[in-house]
């Protein structure tokens, strides 16, 4: 009994640190879109991250009211109901595929695993160059913070090399880990960008359907927010499961 109550409150603790991290990597640092009166951040990383390491129910959670709290601090309250059930999705689908895939790990070999992440890995590439030079090239507004869509934190000038260059190293790296990480990487890659169009899909429908507004200019903007999540929270995961292989999601 006393051990179960201390997984349940260690369970609840997980959760709670993660959904605060979701929310504060959500509203760190935005870029508005106003043709969508939507925005764009970096809280993927976390809730790939929580999913990754603790599970569909644990990324559920965190990736759901992390998020929509983060809408409701920021002032995007006609997101909040749609980001709840959408980033909750999101968290408990990479969550599952990661968990429930590693039976599919061990009854391949090592290479073909290899073989599938190097796929991944110029997937990942080709997304972050074409995604990032056709939507983020010229001049994009930074947000940090809570602070209003009409005061922008910088105005910055980003060329189209720089998403290029981006994307042949996004690859790279990708490529480098999988000959040197274990084939859960390459399983880990699929979950976070299929929980990823799901969300991107989610909120195509709800601004579709709901909003009335111009949903296809959001689209580039949520499969980069996909992109860089996995891009950020699968190296996190590695160097976490290394430092304290006891985590287990």
């Amino acid at each position: 009994m006393a051990m179960q109550s201390f997984n349940v409150t260690r369970q609840l603790s997980i959760t709670g640190v993660f959904t605060a991290l979701v929310c504060i990597a959500t509203i760190g640092f935005s870029v508005y879109v106003p043709s969508t009166k939507g925005y764009f951040n970096i809280g993927e990383t976390m809730v790939y991250t929580a999913a990754l390491l603790f599970g569909p129910l644990v990324g559920a959670f965190a990736g759901g009211v992390g998020s929509m709290l983060s809408d409701l601090f920021l002032g995007y309250y006609i997101y909040a109901p749609a980001t709840l059930m959408i980033k909750a999705f999101e968290g408990f689908v990479v969550g599952f595929l990661s968990k429930k895939g590693r039976t599919f790990v061990k009854s391949y070999s090592p290479n073909k695993w290899r073989s599938f992440t190097i796929m991944s890995g110029v997937v990942v590439g080709v997304l972050v160059s074409l995604v990032g030079s056709a939507s983020y090239s010229g001049y994009v507004e930074f947000y940090s913070g809570i602070i209003s869509a009409e005061n922008p934190a910088a105005v910055l000038f980003i060329p189209m090399e720089f998403w290029l260059g981006l994307g042949v190293l996004a690859a790279l790296l990708i490529l480098a880990i999988a000959f040197i990480s274990e084939p859960e990487f390459g399983l880990e890659i699929v979950s976070c960008i299929a929980g990823g169009l799901l969300m991107v899909l989610g909120y195509f429908l709800y601004e579709q359907l709901f909003l009335g507004v111009f949903a296809l200019a959001e689209v580039p903007i949520n499969i980069g927010q996909m992109t860089i999540g996995l891009m950020v929270a699968t190296p996190i995961v590695k160097v976490v499961r290394r430092t304290l292989p006891q985590i287990k999601s």
